[in-house]
């Protein structure tokens, strides 16, 4: 794993958005911020948007593919990019093309796209660790994590690490495996407890203390996100279900060992302050 940030120029990219909901959309100003060319294509209709942010919108993703782009960038939700990836045309690809993918799993992208592109074809698998919530106010010192799988043309590839590094995110390089395994005890772990906390339907009372205050944000800032994203970090991380079951085993310790005390009539000798 290597940590690093640059501020140096570097060349312009024209870049194909495969996926223009929230998250792309999101990229997407910081991208035309710094000078890009970016096209776009998405199930739903975002040509009114895209000709307000002054990028080039495609009803038909075959249209994109001929649109002679240096990076084809996947923001696509997890559970549909087996679906989006087999609607590409990838005999019409007409140059060497940098694919690359910003989904919150590491392994399921990296196979499938080594499985379906051509050779010619560079794939670079990345996470920004952040969103709009939290990225709206500048990407600096937010962790950017990328795996270079299969990169010929380091150019281009670099030209595209910098558009997150010149704006002062935090540059991670780790593999694809590593990444799921952390973030299954991590972005899984986070995702789970904030659902729980909504199955139990907390809200804030009079006499919060900040922990539980903490609890409440958490779990509206996780129902924030669709059931899809959680369900994806679940089932195309192979690592997630033995977090889960950690989890599952753990809360079945706690309520243990405070059976035992029940039965050893014992009270709780310490209270939240």
């Amino acid at each position: 794993m290597t940590t690093s940030s640059s501020s140096s120029s570097s060349p312009t990219l024209k870049i194909g958005i495969v996926g223009f909901g929230t998250f792309g959309q999101f990229l997407a100003k910081t991208m035309m911020k710094q000078g890009h060319t970016l096209r776009a294509t998405s199930r739903s209709d975002y040509s009114q948007l895209s000709l307000q942010l002054g990028i080039q919108f495609f009803r038909d993703v075959s249209e994109l593919i001929e649109a002679h782009n240096d990076v084809i960038l996947i923001c696509t939700s997890i559970l549909s990019l087996s679906e989006v990836v087999g609607s590409m045309p990838l005999t019409r690809l007409n140059r060497s093309t940098l694919f690359v993918d910003v989904l919150s799993v590491k392994e399921h992208p990296r196979d499938l796209l080594l499985n379906v592109l051509p050779e010619e074809s560079d794939i670079l698998c990345t996470h920004p660790m952040f969103g709009p919530d939290s990225g709206k106010d500048g990407w600096k010192d937010l962790t950017f994590v990328y795996d270079k799988v299969r990169i010929r043309d380091e150019a281009i590839c670099s030209s595209f690490l910098h558009i997150f590094a010149s704006e002062g995110c935090r540059m991670v390089q780790m593999s694809c495996e590593e990444h799921d395994r952390l973030a299954a005890k991590s972005q899984f772990i986070t995702h789970t407890i904030g659902r729980t906390l909504a199955e139990m339907d907390i809200k804030s009372t009079p006499i919060d203390t900040k922990g539980f205050k903490t609890l409440v944000h958490l779990k509206e800032t996780t129902i924030r996100d669709s059931f899809d994203l959680y369900s994806g970090l679940f089932l195309h991380n192979r690592f997630a279900k033995q977090e889960l079951e950690n989890h599952e085993h753990a809360l079945h310790k706690v309520k243990e060992m405070l059976v035992q005390r029940m039965n050893e009539g014992q009270g709780p000798e310490k209270a939240e302050h």
